[in-house]
């Protein structure tokens, strides 16, 4: 459903790492990159396909509070999310589990990445 998303943030490079770090499980990687002032904006995609989710400087001092969820192939790859980033000193809102009030088989563990975004590895299984 979703064609692409871009999230403004205030360092490109560290979040870069923090999103290719703690994905790495779902087959995150950098797919683009191209000079945006002093600083980049990075498409990243999964292990196939066009860039989708895109992390660019913000424009001002503010940023609001994201949800993205990026979808896990199963259960392992979920908790192999959750293990890199604890790795890599990311805050965990929510450690890997079954989430039946979303719906049967929601499995799933919510981060909070270096802006301060809620961002989720799930996987929906039967």
């Amino acid at each position: 459903m979703i064609d692409h998303m871009g999230v403004q943030v205030a360092d490109v490079e560290a979040s870069l790492a923090f999103y290719l770090r703690a994905f790495a499980p779902i087959g995150m990687r950098e797919a683009v990159r191209f000079p945006a002032g002093e600083s980049v904006v990075v498409g990243l995609s999964g292990p196939e396909g066009p860039p989708d989710f895109w992390l660019s400087p913000a424009q001002g001092p503010e940023t609001r509070e994201l949800h993205v969820a990026f979808r896990a192939p199963g259960r392992p790859e979920v908790d192999a999310v959750h293990e890199a980033a604890v790795a890599a000193g990311a805050e965990v809102l929510h450690a890997p589990r079954e989430w039946p009030e979303y719906h049967p088989g929601y499995y799933g563990v919510f981060l909070r990445d270096p802006d301060g975004h809620n961002v989720e590895a799930v996987y929906h299984g039967g």
